[in-house]
């Protein structure tokens, strides 16, 4: 089955396309790259989505109006993407859309909201669409979230000691492999960066373009203490978080009564709180590797700092086990809604800490109506990227 996988992150800076042929081969799921490509959100729409999220408040008016336009978006991105990654074909597309919202009730994830009219790509090409990808694992008791860890799992189980899968997305997770997985949030990757870069520099800059401030500044002790204070990191997994607690708010609160912190100083300290979270959760469970991917992979600062901090555990990107680190999320995604299609689960309860896996999202008909489907399949328990 011949499928594509779109996916915007956390950062909301773009949507990334992903094909694969991916088959079952008995318990193997094989899957077979075939490319992919990025489209930055256009600075309005950009801006609109940043208006939209918390500590923002908005209308149903501006959710409407989001839903479509985002799902025009993703709708460009899909007709490209059968074009020039599929050669004009494809089986299935499947769509994460934009996170708005993670409704997190005393550790209890209550509900979470992903923008982007599926309704769009299916008109415009034709294909069917899976989406709303995260509901059903809220709704059996899980947290929505790292859905990406069943594809971590099935990819590394086998490999020597404890490794871990690391995103550096705007949220940073990890799934470690190791008996019983384990998958949570670790806390910020990009999100506090991207925030304050853009904050100090009125929006000229997104983020901290190859660390450059962060290298400029000096980690500010104080501030650091109080960051890292933060209750959410002391919480036993699986948890998950978002925007909606690591905003410039939260920021402002800890700045409070603090003198005036130069901005490189701020940078880097919040660099320095993404690079020490995810080390500390790293060690909490005795990873022996660290595999990374996301966009916080191109931070060179933010790198260095991490691989200080795990010392002897050595990190590593995708890239070198044959899995393009840019595009992780996205194929994860394509897997995920391949493994709709065949009616399997799409989750490892152990990561997400609901009650059972589930067949995830729901599909919108393509011209020719459903995904077709192998009969008789069984779930897989091994991924092969060739």
């Amino acid at each position: 089955m011949r499928v594509i996988g779109l996916m915007s992150g956390t950062s909301y800076d773009a949507i990334d396309a992903a094909a694969a042929d991916l088959r079952l081969d008995g318990d193997e799921l094989v899957l077979t790259p075939l490319g992919m490509l990025s489209q930055p959100y256009s600075d309005d729409l950009r801006a609109a989505v940043a208006g939209s999220l918390p500590p923002a408040s908005t209308s149903m008016e501006q959710v409407c109006r989001l839903d479509t336009r985002i799902g025009q978006a993703f709708e460009d991105v899909a007709r490209q993407a059968v074009e020039q990654l599929c050669g004009g074909y494809a089986d299935l597309i499947v769509s994460h859309g934009q996170t708005v919202f993670h409704w997190v009730d005393g550790g209890t994830v209550r509900g979470t909201l992903q923008l982007g009219q599926p309704a769009w790509i299916a008109e415009a090409t034709g294909i069917p669409v899976v989406s709303d990808l995260r509901a059903r694992d809220v709704a059996a008791g899980g947290q929505g979230a790292p859905l990406v860890s069943i594809i971590d799992v099935l990819w590394l189980r086998g490999r020597s000691g404890v490794p871990i899968a690391l995103n550096l997305g705007g949220i940073a997770n990890i799934t470690v492999v190791h008996g019983e997985p384990v998958a949570f949030d670790t806390g910020p990757a990009n999100a506090l960066i991207d925030a304050v870069v853009a904050e100090l520099t009125g929006g000229r800059l997104g983020f901290d373009a190859d660390g450059a401030m962060a290298g400029r500044g000096q980690v500010h002790p104080e501030l650091f203490g109080r960051l890292m204070a933060e209750p959410y990191y002391e919480r036993a997994a699986p948890k998950s978080t978002g925007k909606e607690l690591f905003n410039l708010s939260y920021l402002a609160r800890a700045l409070d009564g603090l003198p005036d912190v130069p901005a490189d100083d701020l940078v880097a300290t919040v660099t320095a709180l993404t690079a020490r979270t995810v080390a500390d959760a790293v060690r909490r469970y005795g990873g022996t590797e660290v595999i990374a991917s996301g966009g916080g992979i191109r931070n060179p600062v933010l790198m260095h700092l991490l691989a200080g901090e795990l010392g002897a555990v050595p990190l590593r990107s995708t890239d070198e086990l044959g899995l393009p680190s840019a595009a992780k999320e996205a194929y994860a995604f394509a897997v995920l809604g391949f493994l709709t299609a065949h009616g399997l689960g799409g989750t490892v309860p152990s990561c997400t800490g609901a009650r059972h896996s589930s067949v995830l999202g729901s599909i919108t008909p393509g011209l020719r109506g459903l995904p077709g489907a192998e009969p008789d399949v069984r779930p897989p328990v091994r991924l092969l990227i060739q």
